[in-house]
């Protein structure tokens, strides 16, 4: 979509998949009740100040609601064999709750 990637490339400084993992960590520990809640995300992610930090996850949240309306289509993952989809459902539950959107 593109208005997706519009909004990620106006970003005004690219994220690694390492940050992007450690940001979404952060996310799962450092809630909306958290105090300097975006202090202690940019800490935990590094290279990052909590305004960038703060921005990345209003761009994320964007991207949600635009799935969830039904404006991006959900990809059609196939599974290995042994793997269980149970455990991506799990994850993706887990942080939705501490999105809190």
């Amino acid at each position: 979509m593109a208005s997706l990637t519009s909004s990620r490339n106006s970003n005004s400084s690219s994220w690694t998949p390492k940050q992007n993992k450690l940001f979404e960590k952060a996310l799962a520990v450092y809630d909306k009740d958290t105090q300097e809640r975006w202090h202690n995300v940019a800490k935990a992610v590094g290279g990052k100040s909590a305004e960038e930090v703060k921005k990345h996850y209003e761009i994320l949240v964007q991207d949600l609601m635009h799935i969830e309306s039904g404006q991006v289509a959900i990809p059609n993952y196939r599974t290995t064999t042994g793997s269980s989809s149970r455990g991506i459902a799990d994850y993706e539950q887990r942080l939705m709750k501490n999105l809190k959107i």
